[in-house]
C-alpha cells in the first residue's frame, strides 16, 4: 500500500487540535449559500466530526440575477466582477454570522469559505487525452466574512491545487476517502450538484478483523452534468416559472428519447480519462439547445432524457468497480434521477449520505470545513494523484480576524488523519 502523505506525528503533550468550524459553500447551481457548523478534533489517527447543524440561505434576488447574467457563455466586465466579488462576499458574511449565532451559540474558531465559482478555465476541445486546468475563479472576498464575524477565514482552496497542476475540482476526495475508509467492497461517493462528481475508493477485502484505513490512491473527477442541464431545461420549458424540476415530477411523466440521448452522449468529455473536471462553461442551455434537433421534445420527454444522461454517465464511470454508491447534493431530491441511477446500477447499493450520518444538503459545506481544518494545521487537502497535481498541497489562504487573532491551539506538528468519524447528532 502507498502512504498518501508523509507522517507528521504530534509530540506528547502538544496543544489540542479541537476547532469549531463553519464551512460555507455555494455550488454550480448558484442559488444559495449553504453553511454547516461542526466541532473537529483529532483523536489518534481519527478526525472526529460532531455536526452542529446546517442552514441554507438563498442569494438576494438581485445578486443572483446579476450572477446568472454574468456566467458563461455570457460576456461580462471587470466592474461586474468587482460588484459580484463584493456582493457575494457580503452574502457569505451574513450567512456565516447567522451560522455562528444560530448553530454555534455565538462561539466559533474558524470559517472556511468556498466562495462562488464563476469560471473554471478548463482546456478547449475536451481532447480524449485530457489536459490541465489553466485557472479557476471563485468570487466572494473573505475580508467581508472576517470583518462581519470577527473570525479568521480560510478561502481560495481550489487555486493552489490548480497551481500545482491539478484540476482544482472536485476537492471532496480527501473528505470522502477518510469518511468511507474501511467500508466493505468498493465504495463510491457521488455528489449530484450542478455537475456530478465521484470519489472512487479502492476495494476493501472482506475480512473478520477490523479493516485498516485505506491509504491506496483514490480517483476523484467530474462525470458530467447533473442539475446544470436539468435546471436550465426546466427554466426554459416553463418560461422561468420553475427553477428546477421538483421531485423529478416532469421527468417522471416523460419518455427517454433515444436519438436525443445518443446526441447528448456523443461528447468527447465523457471519454476523457480521470482526473478531469468541467462546469457550466461547457454544459449550459445553449449547449443543450444546439443538440435538440428540428423537432422540440415535450418538456416531460426532455427532462426524462436529461435524467437518463446523468444516470448513464455516472453509472458508466463507476459500474465496473462500485459495490456501493453514497449520494449527496441537491440531485438526491430528484426521485426520478435516483430511480434511474438504481436502474443503471443493478446489484449496487445506492443510498444517500444521510443514511451514514452526513446530511446530504450539508455534505460539501462540511467537506470544506474539514479541508479548512487541514489547512490550519499545515496538512495537504488532497491525496496524491486524485486531482492530477504534481504534489499534494496545503490549500487556500488565511484572512486574519478583525482583531488579527487566530484560532487557539495552532501547532506545527499534527498527525494527519487516516479516518473521519462522524458522530450522530444527539
Amino acid at each position: 500500500m502507498v502512504d498518501p502523505l508523509p507522517e507528521n506525528q504530534p509530540s506528547p503533550g502538544e496543544t489540542s487540535t479541537a476547532l469549531r468550524v463553519v464551512g460555507l459553500m455555494s455550488g454550480t447551481s448558484h442559488d444559495a449559500v449553504d453553511a454547516a457548523a461542526c466541532d473537529l478534533r483529532l483523536s489518534g489517527d481519527t478526525l472526529v466530526l460532531t455536526p452542529l447543524g446546517h442552514l441554507s440561505v438563498p442569494y438576494p434576488p438581485a445578486l443572483r440575477s446579476e450572477l446568472v447574467a454574468a456566467l458563461p457563455p455570457a460576456r461580462t466586465t471587470l466592474e461586474t466582477v468587482c460588484r459580484l466579488d463584493t456582493g457575494t462576499g457580503q452574502a457569505f458574511a451574513d450567512v456565516a454570522a447567522r451560522a455562528v449565532a444560530e448553530l454555534c451559540a455565538g462561539d466559533a474558531d474558524l470559517v472556511v469559505s468556498h466562495g462562488q465559482t464563476v469560471f473554471h478555465w478548463a482546456p478547449d476541445g475536451w481532447a480524449p487525452d485530457g489536459g490541465a486546468v489553466l485557472g479557476t475563479l471563485q468570487v466572494g472576498e473573505p475580508a467581508w466574512i472576517a470583518e462581519t464575524t470577527g473570525l479568521p477565514v480560510v478561502s481560495g482552496l481550489r487555486t493552489r491545487d490548480v497551481a500545482a497542476g491539478g484540476q482544482g475540482a472536485p476537492l471532496v476526495g480527501l473528505f470522502d476517502a477518510l469518511w468511507l475508509a474501511g467500508r466493505p467492497g468498493s465504495a463510491v461517493a457521488l455528489n449530484l450538484g450542478g455537475i456530478a462528481n465521484v470519489t472512487v475508493l479502492p476495494a476493501t477485502p472482506s475480512q473478520v478483523e477490523p479493516v485498516p484505513p485505506r491509504v491506496e490512491p483514490v480517483e476523484t473527477f467530474d462525470t458530467g452534468p447533473a442539475c446544470a442541464l436539468l435546471d436550465a431545461a426546466t427554466r426554459h420549458v416553463t418560461n422561468g416559472r420553475q427553477a428546477f424540476d421538483a421531485d423529478g415530477a416532469l421527468a417522471a411523466h416523460g419518455q427517454v428519447l433515444p436519438d436525443l440521448l445518443v446526441r447528448l452522449l456523443d461528447d468527447p468529455y465523457y471519454a476523457r480519462p480521470a482526473p478531469k473536471s468541467t462546469g457550466k462553461e461547457h454544459f449550459h442551455l445553449g449547449y443543450l439547445l444546439d443538440r435538440l434537433g428540428p423537432t422540440a421534445p415535450t418538456p416531460q420527454d426532455l427532462l426524462a432524457t436529461l435524467v437518463a444522461l446523468t444516470a448513464r454517465t455516472v453509472a458508466d464511470a463507476v459500474r465496473h468497480t462500485a459495490t456501493e454508491v453514497v449520494a449527496s447534493g441537491g440531485g438526491t431530491r430528484n426521485t426520478a434521477l435516483m430511480a434511474a441511477l438504481r436502474e443503471e446500477l443493478p446489484g449496487v447499493a445506492v443510498r444517500t449520505s444521510d443514511e451514514l450520518g452526513v446530511p446530504s444538503q450539508a455534505k460539501e459545506a462540511l467537506a470544506f470545513a474539514v479541508l479548512g481544518w487541514h489547512t490550519w494545521y499545515g496538512l495537504p487537502g488532497v491525496l496524491p494523484g486524485a486531482t492530477g497535481a504534481r504534489r499534494p498541497s496545503v490549500l487556500g489562504s488565511v484572512t486574519p480576524s478583525a482583531e488579527g487573532r487566530f484560532p487557539p491551539g495552532r501547532v506545527t506538528a499534527v498527525g494527519r488523519p487516516r479516518r473521519l468519524e462522524v458522530l450522530r447528532p444527539v
